[in-house]
């Protein structure tokens, strides 16, 4: 039997949001056209972390203000957006890992 590595394979991109909040679910629109208009489906682990379900981790990501957007390779922050203004800012921020 296998064991799955705790470290994934593919970078980790997690989003940081609040559930009640308009901003937010613009942004995590933008994210998603991203992903699908650069054909990016796999080529990260997508993560959403709501403010209201794990406060711990905004904490341990010392995240400040929402939505913020955070790259996790291995065990290490590589990259970190807060409050994406739209669709062009986030694939500027994700281009270094977009085919």
């Amino acid at each position: 039997m296998a064991v799955k590595s705790l470290v994934s394979d593919k970078p980790r991109l997690v989003f940081f949001h609040s559930s009640v909040s308009g901003r937010c679910r613009r942004v995590e629109g933008y994210l998603a056209h991203v992903l699908q208009h650069r054909r990016n489906h796999d080529t990260f682990e997508l993560l959403r972390v709501a403010e209201e379900e794990r406060p711990d981790l905004l904490e341990r990501f010392a995240v400040a203000s929402l939505p913020t957007i955070i790259v996790v390779e291995g065990t290490r922050v590589r990259a970190r957006l807060e409050q994406p203004r739209g669709a062009r800012q986030i694939e500027g921020f994700l281009a270094p890992w977009l085919n």
